[in-house]
């Protein structure tokens, strides 16, 4: 296993858990006591989480994983919410993305339909799609986030006024009947707002372990959404409460 991959599985270990101990770890990732310590070492080193005697606990506060380590995190479940969100768009639409793991998997679907329009935040995304001709792609600029590869803040907003979407997707970090989609960052829930603002449909995506969970920064209440594209994981409440604000739920 890469040693990216082992991070990744660390964090997600730990963020489920609570705490993990050295070798519950090494038996989980089949790798050394050794190394497992070095690993959580270099994780406590980033702020990741906070190295203990014999293992590791979460961080002092809920930290935003970085998307180098969110991108092998329920991969399968995000390749086919992306395919199900696809279906959305119809021929010789606007579609705009903001970042995530999630709307880069759309972006990879999208990116073989020739006669759209992406307009995007996100870098990665860009780069990706930047070398496909069929694409006409629109990049909004602002201030860089490390963690989530987006061009966010006032710029990015202003830019957004300029433009007409047929259909938004946004990447949350949670979402609740009650509190509705909310993000780690409040500078990246401001653009993501401005995506909503802009476009005649809104979409959010979110594979079920984002449902229930609320986060630092309010995005929208759900009543400004119509359409959640989540996995199979989303309980039947969850699911009913989402319905009863008046979006529709699509289950990957």
């Amino acid at each position: 296993m890469l040693k990216a991959d082992r991070a990744a599985r660390i964090l997600s270990h730990i963020a489920e858990a609570g705490s993990a101990d050295v070798h519950a770890l090494s038996g989980l990732l089949g790798v050394s006591n050794a190394t497992i310590r070095r690993d959580l070492q270099e994780l406590h080193d980033q702020g990741l989480l906070q190295r203990t005697r014999g293992g590791a606990v979460t961080g002092p506060v809920n930290l935003e994983l970085p998307l180098r380590h969110r991108s092998e995190q329920r991969q399968a479940e995000k390749r086919r919410i992306a395919r199900v969100a696809a279906e959305l768009v119809p021929e010789g639409a606007v579609v705009g993305l903001t970042g995530g793991t999630t709307t880069t998997e759309l972006a990879r679907v999208l990116a073989d339909r020739a006669g759209i329009t992406l307009v995007t935040n996100a870098v990665n995304i860009a780069a990706e799609l930047i070398v496909r001709p069929d694409v006409r792609l629109v990049v909004i600029g602002g201030l860089a986030r490390s963690a989530s590869y987006e061009l966010v803040g006032p710029a990015a907003d202003r830019m957004l006024t300029q433009y007409h979407l047929d259909v938004a997707f946004i990447g949350v970090d949670g979402l609740t009947a009650q509190e509705g989609c909310t993000t780690y960052d409040e500078m990246e829930a401001q653009t993501d707002r401005a995506f909503l603002r802009s476009s005649r449909r809104s979409v959010v995506l979110a594979d079920s372990t984002k449902i229930g969970r609320v986060t630092f920064a309010s995005i929208c209440a759900l009543s400004e959404v119509h359409d959640v594209v989540t996995d199979d994981g989303i309980f039947a409440d969850q699911e009913r409460a989402i319905a009863e604000c008046g979006v529709r739920v699509s289950r990957a």
